[in-house]
């Protein structure tokens, strides 16, 4: 096992839960997980990232969809962690709902984005998840994401 500390996971360890690559792996290290409570992580936020090329080449920033898809993949953690499953089975974690979505600030190279998912229910299959991301304390996005637990054949 890869992990770096008590309940955090460094990017092989993430890379065994989560099906994403380069460049859509939007998550670098789990910091802290209590388990079926909540979990903590970054995405170190860097100018070389593909979408600053067109979002904007004057003046770039991190489009908020993909902040809300690297607080879906620190949930996507948490969900298969509380579910006591491991990825492989041939079944993923997809969205099932965005709600409250709310954007505060941008987000730009040079920042470290934090991101914090806290289960709110889990429900066999499908769990809520309260997510915030901030960088520097101040918050910049937040929402309740849902998501499901399916096999792609079966969808």
């Amino acid at each position: 096992m890869t992990t770096t500390d008590e309940g955090a996971m460094d990017i092989l360890e993430i890379m065994r839960y989560l099906p994403h690559r380069y460049p859509m792996l939007l998550l670098d290290r789990v910091t802290s997980y209590i388990p079926a409570t909540s979990i903590r992580g970054f995405k170190n936020v860097t100018m070389n990232e593909p979408f600053f090329q067109g979002h904007f080449p004057e003046f770039p920033v991190m489009p908020g969809v993909l902040v809300i898809e690297a607080l879906a993949q620190l949930a996507s953690i948490l969900a298969w962690r509380t579910a006591g499953r491991m990825p492989g089975d041939g079944t993923l974690l997809f969205f099932a709902g965005i709600d409250g979505a709310r954007f505060r600030r941008r987000v730009l190279p040079g920042d470290r984005l934090m991101l914090e998912a806290d289960l709110i229910r889990q429900v066999r299959a499908v769990g809520k998840h309260a997510v915030r991301a901030l960088v520097d304390g101040e918050l910049v996005a937040e929402a309740e994401l849902m998501a499901a637990l399916r096999n792609p054949a079966d969808a």
